[in-house]
């Protein structure tokens, strides 16, 4: 089977579907990935066909950072999607016989599944479908609202995202000859697997039948990676160190940051490896090293706690390599996945990024690291992890849908 994973946004919208794509190209399978330029490398690197659809989400996030108005920030968000839209549309005509897709192009991807008699399945890495369990992961207020609250929440978030390529879609449908009318929602699709543990966030009871938390589909190490020689020296020249990084987040502001990390980690008295991320992260000290990408699933092991934005890719490679964590939640999904490793047991409260100081982020790093509870609970809840399988129920959709 011929398979198009449609995926967009900054490298943690990429790198999952790089570990579920290897397990269904080693079941025989076709497989390609529709994801931005800035990606090729990697999904090359992982032995998976790459289909270039437009974009720069990194000059997207500094070009909102930059706009003078909202209606500017919404008119850069229209051009990127935009772009996007014909782009999936281009890369589904590629050939395909079946479209996975998270949920942020989803709009898109059924659109142009539609358009082609293509079947398309839900693969998202948040949770997508409101209930009344808790609020939606970008919710603008993440605390337990009871019941009603959390619903209502829930539902405000999916309105929100289905605003974001509505007009995209109209046209889209327009350009391929598909009928007028409201398109079909994100959580229309069906099936839908989600990609995270149910160990961290348990399948909500009032969800639909064939929405589904399989587990986590981990991100494949380029084949051939081997770790800078800078890198194995400085870990092996002391204690473990603390990771720190801000992923896609705050670009252009590494210089700032910089110093604001050399300050924390000498204050907290560790040493530390500093990931240079989209915001240009530099490292300052004779116990700080500055890295550019190197694979979680290797490094987080090595270290003693992550201090991180609290993404969904990477707070899973944290919780898998069973360290403790210090989230500083930026926007989006991150103060949920914060909130959710707090409340595990594997965190101190997070600090929020509008929040961090010096002061704030070195004390968050020593609460953590004194605390013996956050470094047992974490190693249980990895051990609770590795037993998991979550591409196995994908990949048993897909096997289902070949004998069909």
């Amino acid at each position: 089977m011929r398979i198009l994973i449609v995926t967009a946004g900054s490298r943690g919208d990429v790198a999952p579907f790089t570990g579920l794509g290897r397990r269904l190209l080693a079941a025989g399978h076709q497989v390609a990935v529709a994801a931005h330029p800035s990606f090729a490398a990697l999904l090359g690197g992982c032995g998976l066909e790459h289909r270039s659809v437009p974009g720069d989400p990194q000059a997207l996030i500094r070009d909102w950072a930059r706009a003078a108005s909202r209606e500017e920030a919404r008119a850069l968000t229209r051009a990127y999607a935009d772009g996007l839209a014909d782009g999936v549309a281009e890369a589904v005509a590629g050939g395909a016989d079946l479209l996975l897709t998270p949920f942020g192009p989803a709009p898109l991807a059924r659109t142009a599944g539609e358009a082609l008699g293509v079947p398309v399945v839900g693969t998202y890495l948040v949770p997508a479908f409101a209930t009344r369990e808790f609020p939606l992961p970008d919710a603008r207020n993440t605390d337990d609202l009871g019941p009603e609250g959390n619903l209502a929440a829930g539902r405000d978030v999916l309105k929100r995202a289905d605003g974001v390529f509505a007009g995209a879609v109209t046209r889209l449908r327009d350009r391929l000859g598909l009928p007028a009318g409201t398109p079909s929602a994100p959580e229309d699709i069906r099936p839908v697997f989600h990609g995270y543990s149910p160990l961290v966030v348990p399948r909500p009871g009032d969800w639909p039948s064939g929405v589904d938390v399989t587990g986590y589909w981990w991100s494949a190490r380029p084949d051939h990676w081997r770790p800078p020689a800078e890198l194995v020296d400085f870990l092996q020249a002391g204690p473990p160190p603390v990771f720190i990084g801000f992923g896609s987040m705050a670009a252009g502001q590494g210089e700032r940051l910089g110093e604001l990390v050399a300050a924390a980690v000498r204050r907290a008295g560790v040493r530390a490896v500093v990931q240079a991320g989209w915001a240009g992260l530099s490292g300052h000290g004779d116990d700080v090293l500055a890295v550019g990408d190197v694979p979680h699933d290797w490094l987080f092991p090595r270290t003693a706690a992550v201090v991180h934005h609290a993404g969904a890719g990477t707070t899973a490679a944290g919780l898998r390599a069973g360290v403790p964590a210090v989230p500083v939640p930026v926007m989006y999904d991150q103060p949920f996945w914060s909130a959710r490793l707090h409340a595990l047991g594997v965190a101190p409260r997070p600090v929020p990024f509008d929040a961090l100081t010096a002061g704030a982020l070195g004390d968050a790093i020593t609460a953590c690291l004194s605390e013996p509870s956050h470094r047992r609970r974490a190693a249980e809840l990895a051990r609770g992890i590795a037993a998991e399988d979550g591409a196995a129920p994908v990949l048993a959709h897909v096997e289902a849908a070949v004998t069909e």
